[in-house]
């Protein structure tokens, strides 16, 4: 499991390891996290160095007896890769969430939460496999600390609980796409070669690698149109390379397109404008 951000106090403890040794079962606290949504329902796209802040909306119902103050105890919204015991990855909010007390009774109270996941593709994502389906999980963290040492004792106490939720987040890397059509200008009925490049994020080494064997479509629009229509589509090569011919017929603009897939985000090539004479 990866350092779970639980406050400061609590960090300490997790770098030393706390969490590997075995600890009397307290009694859980009784949290109900519902209504969990990351990212707006929406696909998260990471580069390669660039910070994404994800939001996450969520309802905690927490006994009134339990004050969370996010100093010596906390509580939130993760994201997870494996199984909840054994976690292959995982992104932990940075800071407290805001909450909005919606509901009380003489036992729970009821409040609408608001917290901020950022993913630092530096220091979250780390291979392949980060790229996919994320799971999400409320949990609930709590220590305390006795540091001075002026009578020979010093102690540490923490407590950790995770729930599994049924809310899920696709985390995918970001795409790059280019186009060139040569030569330009052109005289019509000439044949022109429309090239590009299609690469993505790679996490592992922090740069963008062709990204070959994928369906990449071209698309035309001529000067003056409304909208783009597809001219062909070919398939990218060695290191995400494209390469194409087409009949030059009027002015106009040609792109790529590539409609992504469950790993990798879409994308589409800024136009490259053919003056055709």
């Amino acid at each position: 499991m990866r350092k779970l951000a639980i406050g400061t106090a609590l960090t300490g403890a997790l770098a030393l390891g706390v969490l590997a040794a075995p600890a009397a079962q307290a009694d859980s606290p009784a949290l109900t996290f519902a209504g969990v949504k990351v990212n707006n329902g929406k696909k998260i796209v990471v580069g390669t160095t660039a910070k994404v802040k994800v939001p996450v909306t969520y309802t905690l119902t927490r006994p009134a007896d339990l004050t969370i103050d996010y100093k010596n105890n906390f509580a939130g919204v993760l994201l997870y890769r494996g199984s909840l015991a054994e976690q292959d990855n995982s992104i932990e909010p940075d800071s407290a969430p805001a909450c909005t007390t919606t509901a009380t009774t003489a036992t729970t109270v009821t409040a609408s939460c608001t917290e901020t996941l950022v993913i630092d593709p530096w220091d979250s994502l780390y291979e392949a496999a980060d790229a996919g389906t994320w799971k999400a999980a409320g949990f609930y963290g709590h220590g305390a600390t006795d540091l001075d040492d002026s009578d020979g004792h010093i102690s540490f106490e923490f407590g950790y609980d995770m729930w599994a939720d049924s809310a899920t987040a696709k985390i995918q890397r970001a795409a790059k796409l280019t186009v060139n059509a040569t030569p330009e200008p052109v005289k019509k009925g000439r044949t022109l070669t429309v090239k590009g490049k299609l690469t993505r994020a790679n996490w592992e080494d922090g740069t963008y690698t062709g990204y070959k064997g994928q369906k990449v479509t071209l698309q035309f629009k001529a000067k003056g149109a409304g909208s783009y229509s597809t001219v062909k589509t070919i398939t990218s090569g060695t290191g995400g390379a494209l390469s194409t011919t087409v009949k030059a017929g009027k002015d106009g603009y040609y792109r790529f397109t590539f409609a992504g897939t469950a790993t990798t985000a879409a994308k589409t090539a800024a136009a490259d404008y053919v003056d055709v004479k």
